[in-house]
């Protein structure tokens, strides 16, 4: 029996014990397993699961017996409000897609993979490799592994045009998670209250990062082709910033993708206004009808800060990303990561180099490319033949998602209650806005599990799209 086996005896004892007085005793281990025909192994671990939450308790020798409710004082925070004073911003909480949710559900809301997508077999013997190597016992450099520095380097170089000067080793920052780069890049770099341009829609968790740092944010209206550079340059004028985040590759939640000539056009504004470029490459191993080239690449006078994450291509629990960038911005973000986290995991620096290393790696990745591409169509023609009232304005050329806008007038929030209460999960695409969205929209991950369900996923959603108009 597995883990869902598990669960399901979890939830059925729990009808039972909201029924039942306190002390009442629960049937033997020998009676619930003939009851709900599970292994011994799989109803101890239901009972351990009810102890956890404080429903059950155990008598040695005599049973399992509900466990009498306990009334609990109270409890009184309020003098760490006037200790703590108010908050310098409001932070959102995390975000929807961050959601753990029931295994039948058909999930379109994760930001990440499934894992049927990610190079397992590399990934376990990477770890397992690591664990027995010298960097499971010791301290890494606070900028990161020497090799992993190379490599992050080396990728990057690989693609700068001759008379750029490529980065080298010592401009890479590893970090534990690109999360975490872009914390350091807008408090040390941007500053409390300053002015930092984003594109609009844009990655939340960059929103999120920015208003935790007590930024300013000034939305930059980005379409399938990225910014308008002439409204990019009017935005710097007026506003005196110094900083533009950006997603060139297969942008989230978009997809969007800029051209080469786009990605100089907007290099030269940031050049002109002697401002810094934060390109976020979090999909450079998620191109599907294109190979991206980073717009870093053609920049060796530290414009642009380039951050590159290995977490969603490589493993959720491996969370390794870099930063490159030169000059005093690299050691003020340095300075920045030491003082918050000193440095990352020796270990997961290992397992990631391990893993990109292997001949098998690139292998994974051109098999990813086509997988990938199945799962866009097939989700794009689901959508198409079962909620054809959605515009799709964009097919990716990469990354892991689509972005519908749908009819104006949607409420947005009884959809979203809808599509759940049918069982599909959706992410509505709110929180990608850095101010008021510019209508009703989703994001949905055609990366997830399960996509032989996207038929009827659509099917759900476009039913509910008719009920949910203000």
């Amino acid at each position: 029996m597995n883990n869902d086996s598990s669960s399901r005896i979890v939830a059925r004892l729990k009808e039972r014990i909201n029924t039942s007085p306190p002390g009442a005793r629960l049937p033997s281990t020998r009676a619930l397993v003939a009851e709900f025909a599970a292994s011994p192994v799989t109803v101890q671990k239901a009972l351990q699961a009810l102890k956890m939450q404080g429903l059950v308790e155990g008598r040695p020798g005599v049973g399992t017996f509900v466990r009498a409710a306990r009334t609990a004082r109270p409890s009184d925070y309020g003098w760490q409000s006037a200790a703590l004073g108010s908050p310098q911003t409001l932070v959102p909480s995390a975000s929807a897609t961050m959601r753990t949710v029931p295994n039948d559900a058909i999930s379109f809301h994760s930001g990440y993979p499934d894992r049927e997508l990610l190079a397992e077999r590399l990934v376990q013997a990477a770890l397992a490799r690591a664990a027995r190597g010298e960097t499971a016992l010791s301290r890494p450099p606070v900028a990161g592994l020497p090799d992993l520095q190379s490599w992050f380097a080396r990728e990057l170089g690989e693609t700068t045009p001759a008379g750029i000067n490529p980065p080298t080793p010592s401009d890479v920052i590893v970090l534990p998670g690109s999360q975490s780069g872009l914390s350091s890049i807008f408090g040390a770099l941007v500053g409390n209250g300053q002015p930092l341009l984003i594109e609009s829609p844009t990655y939340w968790g960059a929103i999120l990062a920015a208003r935790n740092a007590g930024v300013r944010l000034v939305p930059v209206p980005s379409g399938p082709e990225g910014p308008d550079p002439s409204e990019l340059a009017r935005a710097f004028e007026e506003t005196g910033a110094r900083m533009f985040y950006a997603q060139p590759h297969y942008a989230n939640p978009t997809g969007a993708q800029w051209s080469g000539e786009r990605g100089e056009e907007v290099l030269e504004v940031v050049r002109d206004h002697g401002a810094f470029l934060v390109e976020d490459d979090w999909a450079h191993d998620f191109g599907i009808d294109t190979t991206p080239v980073p717009i870093a690449a053609r920049d060796d006078s530290g414009h642009v800060i380039y951050i590159r994450s290995l977490t969603k291509s490589v493993s959720p629990a491996i969370r390794v990303a870099a930063v490159i960038a030169r000059g005093p911005a690299r050691e003020r973000i340095l300075a920045d990561r030491g003082a918050e986290t000193m440095y990352v995991s020796g270990l997961l620096q290992a397992a990631a180099l391990d893993v990109v290393t292997q001949p098998g790696w690139q292998t994974h990745l051109r098999s990813l490319r086509h997988q990938l591409q199945s799962r866009r169509d097939l989700l794009v023609a689901s959508i198409r033949e079962h909620a054809p009232q959605v515009h799709i304005e964009n097919i990716p050329k990469g990354g892991l998602h689509l972005w519908l806008r749908l009819p104006d007038g949607t409420n947005l929030d009884k959809l979203m209650r809808d599509c759940e209460n049918d069982g599909v999960i959706l992410a509505g695409g709110n929180e990608w806005f850095p101010a008021e969205p510019a209508g009703p929209f989703i994001r949905l991950n055609y990366s997830g599990p399960n996509p032989g369900a996207y038929h009827q996923g659509a099917r759900i959603l476009g039913r509910a799209l008719k009920h949910s108009y203000q």
